[in-house]
């Protein structure tokens, strides 16, 4: 039997404004990756997404990102590295606080937006990243793009890692995400995202846009938790697995043990 983990951003509203449901995407997800402060998230909204995870058995993972709640954290900032470390080190540490105080624990790190993308490639921002996770907690996982800078870094500081694969968003013949600024870069169609996921899981591989197909290896897949029809394409994805034998699994359970 094929296992597998399914994450999801969550924890992203801020105050009295509301993103996405949490309450029906962890009734799917196995993984949280839950908003720490800084792109989204105020501290009532995380706790109660906490809550709620705890309950439901859902895995909780620290969505960090740069400082940036007007842009969602998805525009690029240049960050000195004594910043950065302290920037996600403090998050980390917020989101454990909350953890701790609904019984829950974070057990992995997954940097938000322009923060996950430049560290992907970005040898001085992996780094600077790995470095604050490992002085945070050593047994934390890091999760990232297989093959990423980022990935490569976490090893190096010695971190557990695990690689991710995204279910809502269109692959370059080369492995890469299209460009969110690209069209037809976010996907739909839940029962087209649902088949490609599947094909991920059993066969090792994604369509791309050209139409051939790209190696991606993944221990998780994500679905955007603020994607328009996120929970109905998240539903429609578990679904599917369970339809095919395949098992969700959390890569980073409570209980510790890493992908890679």
């Amino acid at each position: 039997m094929s296992a597998v983990d399914l994450n999801s951003d969550l924890g992203e509203g801020f105050g009295r404004w509301s993103l996405g449901d949490d309450e029906q995407m962890l009734g799917i997800v196995s993984s949280a990756n839950v908003a720490c402060g800084f792109h989204a998230g105020d501290p009532a909204s995380i706790r109660r997404t906490v809550r709620a995870a705890v309950e439901r058995g859902v895995t909780i993972g620290a969505h960090v990102g740069y400082r940036d709640l007007a842009g969602f954290g998805r525009r690029n900032m240049d960050v000195p590295d004594d910043e950065l470390e302290a920037d996600v080190a403090y998050q980390i540490g917020a989101l454990r606080g909350l953890a701790d105080a609904e019984g829950g624990v974070v057990t992995y790190v997954k940097p938000h937006g322009a923060l996950y993308n430049t560290a992907a490639v970005d040898e001085r921002v992996a780094a600077a990243v790995a470095r604050a996770v490992a002085a945070v907690d050593p047994g934390l996982v890091l999760l990232g793009l297989p093959g990423s800078t980022a990935l490569a870094a976490a090893a190096a500081a010695g971190l557990a890692t695990a690689a991710e694969a995204f279910a809502d968003r269109a692959y370059t013949p080369e492995g890469r995400l299209v460009s969110r600024r690209e069209p037809g870069a976010v996907l739909h169609d839940a029962d087209d995202v649902a088949r490609r996921m599947l094909r991920l899981v059993t066969e090792g591989v994604v369509t791309a846009v050209d139409g051939s197909d790209v190696p991606v290896r993944a221990d998780s897949v994500c679905v955007h938790g603020d994607s328009p029809g996120a929970v109905a394409m998240a539903r429609r994805i578990r679904e599917v697995f369970d339809a095919e034998g395949v098992h969700l699994r959390a890569f980073a359970p409570e209980t510790g043990g890493a992908a890679a």
